[in-house]
């Protein structure tokens, strides 16, 4: 067992820096840099990240404390919060979202068979998006309200392994519908949304391209019944019926037939009816689709309660950027650790080891198992049980 090297740098070493430092020269991350390469500030981000650093100065002073440290965690020098603010200010936010990217597509590999509930060979992504609050004074780039600046994430998750596959950052304003115009539809995948989503001549866009598409449908739609199939009550399916939309525009809008599934939840009570264009899975099957939406909702509060991306360390559109996909990647790559060393610990646990333990030296899978290893060497790593739940 190597001993000699901290958590965070053997964490570090699950990074691809080849390919990472393809994309800095792509755009020129280190075009004129002397004090803080774009490896070190990655570096201090995750480390941001890792420990809930909050502040510039928050992250100056605790590198500073273990200075001893930094060398062997990748740090040529001691990080000053003015390089880290101009660094965020100045490089290309383009450089963080490549990196994130490249990791999404090894997590995504490493979880491809993952189970999330429904017995489907097919790709199923949840898509929504959630508001990040700001101040209009601060960041006035980002409007939302008349008093109120936001930025708003949009999010594609894989349900396999709640991964995301694909992230779009706009100004508070930008109605979620629109993100249907930039998204590369995967054919033969289903893709759940909500409500917010339902507009006619982009799904038919979606339906074209031959993906699958599973939300709601909307009070007072103007259609009519073609057919029913015969369903089973005693199952919650109310009916299961083919339609057509009616109206001038809508009809051009989807020119089509869709599915129309009316389901009672047995758990509350409510009726929901389904909308989809797929016409092969039992009405059931669809329904479970639709709830395992709920995973993004879990996803988007899960990522604001354990990542920095609420409070941020720069006022630009660019550092607010900056700070969001070094978030993302950071998650990611802490996904990829917890799969690659095959522990069965929850992402919440190791963020938590990792918070109090970065600059410890000891074995990172050791370190990380928690109460499911108990050292010989170590009789502390019992503590570890108080994050196993």
């Amino acid at each position: 067992m190597n001993f000699g090297k901290t958590l965070f740098a053997q964490l570090m070493e699950f990074l691809p820096w080849t390919s990472f430092a393809r994309i800095v020269a792509r755009h020129g991350g280190d075009s004129g840099v002397r004090n803080l390469s774009c490896t070190e500030q990655f570096r201090a981000m995750a480390f941001a990240q890792l420990t809930y650093r909050e502040s510039l100065r928050d992250i100056e002073a605790c590198l500073l404390a273990n200075q001893t440290k930094l060398y062997s965690m990748g740090f040529r020098a001691p990080v000053k919060r003015s390089t880290l603010a101009d660094a965020n200010e100045a490089r290309d936010w383009r450089i963080w979202e490549d990196l994130a990217i490249l990791l999404i597509r090894r997590a995504r590999k490493l979880y491809c068979n993952d189970s999330f509930g429904a017995d489907l060979t097919n790709t199923v992504y949840a898509l929504d998006a959630t508001t990040i609050d700001l101040c209009l004074s601060l960041f006035p780039w980002a409007p939302f309200r008349t008093s109120k600046a936001a930025v708003r994430l949009h999010t594609l998750l894989d349900l396999r392994g709640n991964i995301p596959a694909f992230i779009h950052i706009t100004d508070g304003k930008t109605h979620e519908v629109n993100v249907l115009d930039t998204l590369p539809f995967e054919a033969g995948a289903f893709y759940v949304m909500d409500r917010g989503y339902l507009d006619f001549s982009r799904l038919f866009t979606l339906h074209q391209s031959g993906a699958f598409f599973v939300t709601r449908a909307k009070r007072g739609m103007n259609a009519h019944r073609v057919y029913s199939m015969k369903v089973d009550r005693s199952t919650g399916i109310i009916c299961d019926q083919r339609i057509v939309l009616d109206g001038f525009y809508i009809s051009q809008d989807y020119p089509e037939q869709l599915r129309r599934i009316r389901f009672k939840d047995p758990e509350t009570g409510k009726t929901l009816v389904f909308l989809t264009n797929n016409t092969a899975l039992p009405a059931l099957t669809i329904a479970a689709l639709y709830k395992s939406r709920w995973q993004v909702e879990l996803f988007f509060k899960w990522i604001k309660q354990h990542l920095r991306i609420k409070r941020f360390i720069g006022n630009s559109e660019n550092a607010v950027k900056t700070q969001i996909w070094c978030a993302v990647a950071t998650y990611v790559l802490i996904a990829i650790v917890k799969k690659e060393l095959q522990i069965d610990a929850s992402l919440y646990t190791l963020l938590q080891i990792l918070s109090v333990s970065i600059f410890e030296k000891n074995q990172l899978q050791q370190a990380l198992q928690g109460a499911a290893y108990i050292s010989e060497q170590y009789s502390a790593a019992n503590q570890l049980n108080l994050f196993n739940f």
